[in-house]
């Protein structure tokens, strides 16, 4: 591409030198008019288009929601998995600590009391019968204290097979939780193209100018706002929710757009208290599609949290301070239309 374009650089000063003017000025016009052609915009996608990448991007998102329903399946057969291993290893434990004890009690008693091993009856001048006795008594004993021997053995094995257990279960479910976090990550990403596909069937109704303006529309229905401002609404309502309300319309001439029914005020709280945090992250998201769909839809600024964004300009602007978490719309986004 390099060599190609020094050459067509060359050839009219070439055509210059050699003194063919005509050949001259086209070459130049040629390199102008190239120079100057814009880059051609890939073509907006038919409404045909998007509804068949919209069906294909629902096969998808049904796939994705069922492998994470799956997951979510096994991530609850993991997590009480885990509980009965920590049940049993909490069993096991007490098994074991009791075991133990007794163990350190027999073995203080022996020392204490100074009992006689097999070999010390053995020695000295003793009856025969008195004898046997006591050998019958220290082979009884022993006898017990190896059967408690071999029982804290036993315990204390399960006590190790019970902790290995519930430490392959805990990392079981560590495994799973990281699985259905990845698969909730997928599924939620399918949905959002789906909802922006969605968006892209929808355009603003009333004629635009070359501009970028559109000619205004007069307000209409039982709420008295435009067609472009209840597009609006509509679609923000579907994909948002909003609890606490939306006001639109007021006879109020205030100089804005809400006695001309081409604005909303979408409410994050009530009765003027400062929205929770995830409300305010509600009103982001609002403003954040509203600035994203805004040429589409006819959308002209919005205001949130003391700023104003306008579509001629980008970009947001601190305003001055109004007093209140409602006058600086702190408590809701406000979204005006053409």
């Amino acid at each position: 591409m390099a060599v190609a374009s020094s050459a067509v650089r060359l050839r009219p000063a070439r055509a210059c030198a050699a003194g063919l003017r005509r050949g001259c000025a086209v070459a130049v016009a040629a390199m102008l008019l190239l120079a100057a052609a814009p880059a051609r915009a890939e073509p907006k996608p038919t409404v045909k288009q998007l509804k068949k990448e919209l069906t294909t991007l629902q096969k998808d998102s049904d796939k994705l929601i069922t492998e994470y329903y799956n997951s979510r399946l096994a991530h609850q057969k993991a997590e009480r998995a885990e509980k009965a291993a920590k049940e049993k290893l909490a069993a096991a434990q007490e098994v074991y600590d009791r075991h133990s004890t007794e163990l350190r009690s027999m073995a203080v008693a022996r020392y204490v009391g100074g009992d006689p091993g097999p070999m010390d009856l053995l020695a000295g001048d003793q009856d025969p019968a008195t004898l046997l006795s006591r050998m019958a008594l220290t082979q009884h004993v022993i006898d017990e204290e190896e059967a408690m021997l071999r029982g804290y053995a036993e315990v204390r094995d399960a006590r190790g097979r019970a902790e290995q257990e519930a430490a392959d279960r805990a990392e079981e479910l560590e495994g799973t939780v990281g699985d259905l976090e990845e698969r909730k990550e997928k599924a939620e990403k399918q949905i959002e193209k789906i909802k922006d596909r969605i968006d892209q069937l929808y355009t603003a109704p009333g004629i635009r100018r070359p501009d970028g303006t559109w000619v205004p529309q007069l307000p209409q229905g039982a709420d008295n706002i435009t067609p472009r401002m209840a597009l609006v609404k509509k679609l923000i309502q579907e994909r948002f929710e909003v609890p606490y309300g939306i006001g639109c319309y007021r006879a109020i001439q205030d100089g804005g757009e809400h006695p001309l029914g081409r604005a909303c005020d979408f409410m994050l709280s009530r009765g003027g208290a400062f929205p929770s945090a995830a409300e305010q992250r509600r009103g982001d998201q609002i403003s954040a599609w509203a600035i994203k769909n805004a040429k589409r839809l006819g959308i002209m600024y919005v205001i949130y949290r003391q700023r104003i964004w306008h579509v001629r300009t980008g970009g947001w602007r601190t305003m001055s301070d109004r007093g209140g978490a409602t006058a600086n719309h702190y408590d809701h986004p406000h979204i005006s239309v053409y």
